[in-house]
């Protein structure tokens, strides 16, 4: 199990890695290619889109298919993308390239928690959990020191020869330490009609509030995605209430558990992805910091996230799921409210300060709520249900940097801030803060409000 652990763990840190990698090289490649910045944004926005709707299709794979075998083809179809990225002589090419990562990608956090959650028992899960979310917490830390490293000395297509690499040494290896799973459900088929039908209403949402941002809500492109998200969506919840072997069972979105511990990580991961990159465009826009000094700044909660994720899991197998995610994402809704009434134009130590409380409450409830949402699902769902799970986690963490974007410039030029405690002069970030605090609350509301799943609470016979 340990070896299983540090290969599923490595591979989620090198996805991670991935993004932030990349992130930090847009502005190189956008000069490389003599491109627009719309035109360049597609090298995340294309890989976000396809990751996301990804999630869930690898999920339900999993449950049909055999788990080494799904794992070992994304990681296959990650390598095949890197090797396109670094060899693309377009930004056309870059682009599909990193749609080809994504398409493969997308099956190492699905697969990762659906892993520990088919091998272990309740009770077992959680410190587990937390190693895959503390290799978040280390990808998301080194990548953009790696990245900018990287870029500097090499040029930017290294980074793709670099992810190319660790693909192909992590292959071999997780078709050495993972299980040859197979149904428990012989007759269990799947349902591609269906898959596709939630990953086009997923995509469409997404590429909707991306486009919102840069053209506005109003425009025809965004308003236009969101109306077909919502057919798409219409004609998912169609299907699987008459197909005879549907995508998911009917009786998931029925479920009050397992919809809460979805509410509770959109929110929490749209607070907490946003804040991390509100804080940085604050840092330089308002504080005048360089890259360096903002990296210094945002260190601090990837650190605890690292260091804590794993605490927080074995927490969570010894006293049930609920007091941690409570806590985390109490702490998270606190520190956003005094970044909120305090932080915004305020010393960068008061700010890495904030974030830390973000990064903190973020370690505390992200794997327990993993824990208890993979507690609320039968067996033979396990991975689908943890894939629709994930799938609104990192739609969370794309739609909110867009969401929070457009507020922003939307509160530009604002003298009163929506937070009657905050009295300094950076009033839109203020209330962006504000705004994320909310969205915390949500997350809150919906932790502490809903009803414990069964198992999720449940702690080992042999447990000290």
């Amino acid at each position: 199990m340990r070896s299983l652990l540090l290969v599923v763990a490595l591979a989620v840190g090198v996805i991670v890695m991935n993004g932030s990698m990349t992130n930090v090289a847009i502005p190189t490649i956008r000069e490389g290619f003599g491109a627009t910045e719309g035109q360049t944004g597609w090298v995340i926005t294309g890989y976000l889109l396809v990751f996301a709707v990804g999630i869930p299709l690898y999920g339900r794979l999993a449950d049909v298919y055999s788990l080494k075998k799904t794992f070992a083809l994304g990681l296959l179809g990650f390598a095949v993308g890197s090797l396109v990225c670094a060899l693309a002589p377009s930004l056309f090419v870059l682009v599909a390239g990193r749609m080809v990562q994504a398409a493969g990608g997308a099956a190492i956090p699905a697969l990762s928690s659906t892993a520990v959650a088919k091998l272990l028992p309740p009770g077992e899960r959680g410190a587990s959990l937390g190693l895959i979310v503390s290799s978040v917490g280390v990808g998301g830390a080194i990548g953009p020191v790696v990245g900018g490293a990287v870029v500097g000395l090499l040029g930017w297509h290294a980074l793709f020869y670099g992810t190319l690499l660790l693909g192909v040494i992590l292959l071999p290896a997780a078709l050495r330490v993972l299980p040859d799973t197979v149904s428990e459900k012989p007759s269990a088929s799947f349902d591609l009609p269906g898959g596709a039908l939630l990953a086009l209403a997923a995509g469409l949402s997404l590429f909707g509030v991306t486009e919102g941002q840069v053209a506005g809500f109003s425009a025809t492109i965004s308003w236009g995605s969101f109306v077909a998200a919502i057919l798409f969506a219409l004609l998912f919840a169609w299907r699987v209430n008459t197909a005879p072997e549907p995508f998911v069972s009917p009786a998931l979105f029925k479920n009050r558990a397992y919809l809460a511990c979805a509410g509770v990580g959109f929110f929490g991961m749209l607070a907490n992805l946003t804040s991390l990159v509100l804080v940085p465009l604050m840092l330089s826009e308002v504080n005048g910091l360089g890259a360096g000094a903002v990296g210094l700044a945002l260190a601090p909660g990837a650190v605890i996230i690292a260091l804590l994720s794993p605490a927080a899991g074995r927490f969570s197998d010894r006293t049930g799921t609920r007091p941690p995610i409570v806590v985390g994402l109490l702490v998270m809704l606190l520190s956003l409210l005094a970044l909120s009434a305090f932080g915004a134009g305020a010393s960068p130590l008061f700010v890495a300060a904030g974030i830390l409380g973000v990064g903190t409450g973020f370690a505390l409830f992200t794997s327990p709520n993993t824990n208890a949402t993979a507690a609320t699902l039968p067996r033979d769902e396990i991975g689908v249900g943890l894939g629709i799970y994930q799938m609104l986690f990192f739609l969370g963490a794309g739609a909110g940097p867009a969401l929070v974007g457009a507020f922003l410039a939307a509160r530009r030029g604002s003298e009163t801030a929506l937070n009657p405690l905050y009295n300094l002069g950076a009033t839109p970030f203020s209330d962006a803060f504000l705004l994320l605090a909310l969205c915390a609350l949500a997350g809150l509301l919906a932790g502490a409000l809903a009803p414990s799943p069964a198992g999720a609470d449940e702690k080992p016979s042999d447990s000290p």
